[in-house]
């Protein structure tokens, strides 16, 4: 069979060059990320004389990172605010890549923000369009005592909300002290929408709240009511919290809420903060690419034909596929739904973890596209459904190569 080929003009009004090889940030999850204050040594934070600003533009489902770091301790502000009718979605990585903190609508007005206390070191602001439609926002990170970007869904006068929330936890529920086997509770967002636990001693902890069929949110506040962080849709329709930096000792709260029914039964937990698994929710959702050696399922499809068509069984936790490539050019892979009621989602790295190009609903309908510009070598392709669905769903790959 002849080889496809074509001139890449042709082709321009379908693809974005994919991100220049750097060093690697954020366990390669930062990798093509901007420095928040321009240049490395202007987005230490710590130390900046003012805040760090970037304009994002996100398109086609792809995300914005702004890269920044601290050469010691310090407490920071991490925001995104869209211009029009954008909604930023904001999460916040650590040096390693795994999730600190994530949050939407807490900047107040559809922005997002973040306040936490951070060790040294390189991190990572994700940010997304929550809807996927394409979104100019402000990404801004600067310490606390720095003007702010937005206003704050929280911000109020004294006896306002926030007084109003440190009374709640106060009346919410008693969890004890953490102990080894962590803690938990059953209960709705109407009855039981605030708990408190205790730290007898600096923990790094994940905060759980499951059941889809309720939409659980959480907020999880400090000993000075500090949001320490916020979650909506983590795994699917279920939330969780990931403090991966020690957090102090002293008693906390959970704020939780319900977006589709407050009246159904959430089963809260708090853990341990595992690294391990949460580097393994990262590669099920496909926000980071598994290690190819064995320990995550990664089905080979060998040196890629002119086309490859392949049915499969795809469900929330992201299905992954290698395919090697023998001569630069362009490479062109659809996620098609066997159905209605499918909505899948794709993701493209290289063989050293950067991501390549992502996409959801860039198809037909619901369906997922992405057109990348490849060289030779090996690519990981990551496909899931989105909202928990399970079904059939049809990969297709095609291979174009320039004209000589």
């Amino acid at each position: 069979m002849p080889k496809f080929r074509l001139g890449f003009a042709a082709l321009a009004t379908l693809i974005a060059a994919p991100a220049a090889a750097q060093d690697t940030f954020c366990g390669e999850a930062g990798t093509g990320g901007q420095w928040i204050g321009g240049t490395a040594e202007t987005s230490d934070i710590a130390t900046a004389d003012s805040f760090g600003e970037q304009m994002a533009l996100v398109l086609n489902g792809n995300r914005f990172v702004g890269l920044f770091s601290l050469s010691e301790a310090t407490e920071v502000r991490i925001e995104a605010a869209g211009r029009g009718n954008g909604d930023p979605t904001l999460t916040l990585l650590g040096p390693d890549g795994t999730e600190v903190a994530t949050d939407d609508d807490s900047g107040g007005n559809g922005a997002s923000r973040i306040e936490t206390t951070l060790e040294p070191g390189e991190y990572c602001a994700v940010v997304r369009s929550f809807d996927d439609s394409p979104m100019t926002a402000f990404v801004r990170v600067g310490r606390i005592d720095m003007e702010a970007l937005t206003t704050g869904a929280n911000d109020a006068p004294d006896g306002g909300p926030s007084a109003e929330r440190v009374q709640s936890c106060a009346d919410g529920r008693d969890l004890g002290v953490m102990g080894a086997d962590g803690l938990s509770y059953q209960g709705s967002a109407a009855e039981a929408g605030f708990a408190r636990f205790t730290l007898e001693a600096p923990a790094a902890i994940s905060v759980t709240a499951d059941n889809a069929e309720a939409d659980p949110t959480l907020t999880l506040i400090g000993p000075d009511d500090e949001t320490v962080g916020e979650n909506d849709d983590f795994d699917g329709l279920n939330s969780r919290i990931d403090a991966s930096t020690p957090l102090a000792a002293g008693t906390y709260c959970i704020a939780l809420d319900a977006i589709s029914d407050r009246d159904l039964p959430i089963d809260v937990a708090v853990s341990a903060y595992d690294a391990a698994a949460a580097l393994a929710n990262l590669f099920a959702q496909g926000e980071a690419a598994p290690p190819m050696d064995g320990s995550v399922a990664i089905t080979d499809l060998g040196a890629l034909p002119n086309r490859l068509r392949r049915d499969e069984q795809i469900s929330g936790d992201a299905t992954w596929f290698s395919l090697t490539l023998d001569a630069p050019g362009l490479l062109l892979i659809e996620a098609i739904s066997s159905g209605s009621e499918g909505d899948p989602w794709l993701v493209m790295y290289d063989d050293l973890g950067r991501e390549i190009a992502q996409d959801d609903d860039g198809g037909d309908g619901t369906d997922a596209r992405l057109v990348a510009r490849t060289l030779p070598g090996t690519y990981l392709v990551g496909v899931k459904q989105v909202g928990d669905q399970s079904g059939f769903v049809r990969l297709l790959a095609e291979r174009f190569i320039p004209a000589p």
